[in-house]
């Protein structure tokens, strides 16, 4: 049995980590790592607000609204489900924001509002619209520019179009997108804790892999893994064998079997922020072709984040991958056996969020930006291989929230 910091590598930031990695192998039961994580501010989302208002003066933005998701998440601390009902947030360019939502919401609404705001509801019988409209009427917004995140629906757009004719709505990305892009101190630190759990998880799963299960049962674990440990289990994609050469896997059965790949994709979240890390190993002794392989696609991802400088365009990084692949053999392009999809998403509160690590993706890398770094190689009809780590900009260069997978072990 191989050392479970050698398999997948751990957090340098994470000293908690590496005791529950020993606690695993003396069968020590999981506990809670999460217990130091400071959630965000009801001051740091105010500030987030003062912060967006500028850019949206710059670009003669009036006003700007966001639907339940993320991005109220990010700005007011408000979880809240989507439905037919409209509950959003208008952030005019000038004083405190609202939030509008029906009338029999507005106590849980006014719960679950992490910010001080203005909560205007709306009867079964009215529309919420013309509420917004009166909201931005009274802020001296009658007209102009009003900014929708990317996110909002057509009939939410359209319906605050038909409330206010003497409007110009326009897309809210020069202000929410640029802004949510840039990750704060407190934002990459709950990214790195949720990394923490992930990477503990996987020691804990890795060691209770056996030859006959499915990918269900090994998830499962995974998952529960992540709960204990204080994660929320956003995904658990187990590709065994064949079924790894899809990057998003197979419906056919799938069991492990000896020398045959494990390809697990998989994250959590802690306070909403997600971590997402990949890891492939077998189990025995791997065939040359896959050794060969799996030693092919870790050298892209050391070139992927060698060209993640501060200042180059967000493309770079892919091209820069292609160009090694190409190099021996893979391709051309997207072509397979190679890299069939980009090297890397942006990831926050979303686990794929802008910008991409992708072709023609002029958007410079910038101090604060964090991405999951993920050049996997495919081979149809036999299998593949992908290592992912996510890492963050900083004025040094970029820096990984995991460590990468060093070595394909047997396990």
């Amino acid at each position: 049995m191989i050392a479970r910091r050698t398999v997948l590598g751990a957090s340098v930031a994470a000293p908690m980590l590496m005791t529950a990695a020993s606690a695993f192998a003396q069968g020590t039961p999981l506990a809670d790592i999460t217990g130091d994580a400071v959630p965000i501010t009801r001051a740091e989302r105010l500030a987030r607000i003062a912060r967006a208002q500028a850019p949206m003066r710059a670009n003669g933005i009036a006003a700007v609204l966001i639907e339940a998701g993320t991005s109220l998440i990010y700005y007011a601390g408000m979880r809240w489900g989507r439905s037919e009902r409209l509950t959003g947030l208008v952030i005019p360019a000038t004083g405190a924001p609202a939030v509008i939502t029906p009338f029999f919401e507005k106590p849980t609404a006014l719960e679950r509002l992490g910010i001080e705001a203005d909560v205007r509801v709306w009867q079964e019988h009215e529309n919420p619209f013309a509420v917004v409209a009166a909201f931005l009427k009274e802020r001296g917004v009658t007209g102009g520019r009003i900014g929708i995140e990317e996110t909002v629906r057509f009939f939410v757009s359209d319906g605050l179009r038909q409330a206010m004719p003497g409007a110009q709505i326009v897309s809210a990305d020069p202000v929410v997108r640029v802004q949510r892009m840039i990750k704060s101190a407190s934002e990459i630190a709950l990214m790195q804790k949720a990394t923490d759990v992930t990477i503990a998880a996987y020691r804990h799963t890795l060691l209770r892999i056996r030859v006959g299960m499915g990918a269900d049962e090994i998830a499962g674990i995974m998952n529960d893994a992540t709960r204990t440990l204080g994660g929320v289990p956003q995904f658990a994609l187990v590709l065994l064998n064949e079924a790894a050469a899809y990057p998003h896997g197979s419906d056919q059965p799938q069991k492990v079997i000896e020398g045959g790949v494990v390809l697990m994709d998989c994250g959590c979240t802690v306070e909403g922020y997600q971590a997402d890390v990949s890891r492939t190993f077998v189990l025995g002794r791997p065939k040359p072709e896959l050794a060969r392989v799996w030693q092919q696609m870790k050298q892209g991802q050391t070139v992927a984040f060698a060209a993640a400088k501060v200042g180059a365009p967000a493309g770079a990084v892919d091209d820069a991958v292609r160009r090694y692949y190409e190099s021996i053999g893979y391709g051309p392009d997207y072509d397979l056996p190679g890299l069939s999809h980009r090297t890397g998403h942006g990831i926050g509160l979303d686990g794929h969020e802008p910008t991409n690590l992708v072709r023609g993706e002029t958007t410079a890398l910038a101090p604060g930006m964090c991405f999951s770094n993920e050049p996997g190689l495919y081979l149809p009809g036999k299998f593949g291989v992908r290592i992912e780590d996510c890492f963050y900009m900083t004025q040094a260069g970029p820096r990984y929230f995991s460590q990468p997978q060093p070595a394909m072990d047997a396990v």
